[in-house]
């Protein structure tokens, strides 16, 4: 179960659809600030247009969280790098996204270092959330913030090349994440951190150009395969990274992920068939029957 009070918070980037019109001018700005400008910012855990962030209510879906965090947590070298769980629309899969992030952020003390790297809620009615524009500029800047030692190489890299955020996905998880991993000296020796990415079945834009006339479902699915390839290919590389990803089952989802590509690196887990869910809307009911009864004696 989950909750999540309305709210209407703004867009800060505006539409882009892809098409990042701003001015390639680094100069006057650090590296950082730059990529900051050119990122989905609404897409991550704390962004004030997700607040507030959907959470499960207290007491329910905690065997989904639970198997979540301890996959995360294995070091038995056994563990595949990408968690994947799914579940039809209205199942909290959102919900169990910003837990399972909250609950490994206050293990930060604990463990010494922040276990969150990054974060990416996609959304079909957001401009900047519906698409895979801006993903990995997103992710990239997230990582740069989240583990020190590599804010200064994924800097370097927009300094120097600017352009890199107006460049195919692709080659901006080539020069913004993995190069800059893989300079880093102490890689081998770097905690694991978790990419939370919720939602994909809500990536609805290519934002491609195509001289044939595409239909919507079509359009989608490109861009959910896109967005998985893009997981794969950072996965594929061996950084400290794991990735937790949520979506609907929708058939093509389902099927790349069970390819030869993705089977031995994909840890699929069904939150329909996961926990007990009467107990859970028990609790739920039960909560919210007292918050009712609370406000009427108030």
């Amino acid at each position: 179960m989950y909750y999540q009070p309305c709210s209407n918070g703004p867009i800060f980037n505006g539409a882009i659809y892809g098409n990042i019109q701003n001015s390639m001018q680094v100069s006057t700005l650090d590296g950082l600030q730059f990529l900051y400008q050119h990122a989905a910012m609404g897409a991550i855990h704390e962004s004030n247009e997700r607040y507030p962030p959907p959470l499960c209510h207290p007491g329910t879906r905690d065997v989904v969280v639970g198997r979540a965090i301890g996959w995360y947590m294995d070091k038995s070298g056994r563990k595949k790098g990408i968690m994947w769980v799914h579940a039809p629309a209205g199942f909290g899969k959102t919900a169990v996204a910003g837990t399972v992030t909250e609950k490994l952020k206050a293990m930060v003390k604990e463990l010494g270092f922040d276990p969150i790297g990054a974060t990416f809620f996609f959304w079909r009615t957001s401009p900047e959330r519906s698409s895979p524009a801006r993903f990995i500029i997103t992710l990239a800047y997230q990582l740069a913030q989240s583990i020190p030692e590599l804010g200064p190489r994924v800097e370097a890299v927009v300094k120097s090349k600017p352009d890199i955020v107006k460049m195919g996905l692709e080659l901006q998880v080539v020069k913004l994440i993995v190069e800059p991993f893989k300079s880093l000296s102490n890689l081998d020796s770097m905690p694991n951190r978790l990419v939370v990415v919720d939602g994909i079945d809500e990536c609805i834009n290519s934002d491609r150009e195509s001289h044939v006339e595409k239909k919507y479902a079509e359009d989608q699915e490109t861009a959910q395969i896109r967005v998985l390839e893009l997981i794969r290919s950072l996965q594929s590389h061996q950084l400290p990274l794991s990735f937790l990803i949520l979506s609907r089952p929708e058939a093509w989802i389902k099927q790349h992920l069970g390819s030869s590509a993705f089977r031995d690196v994909v840890e699929p887990l069904d939150l329909y068939e996961v926990g007990d869910h009467m107990n859970d809307v028990a609790k739920f009911v039960r909560a919210e029957l007292s918050r009712i009864a609370t406000s009427f004696r108030s």
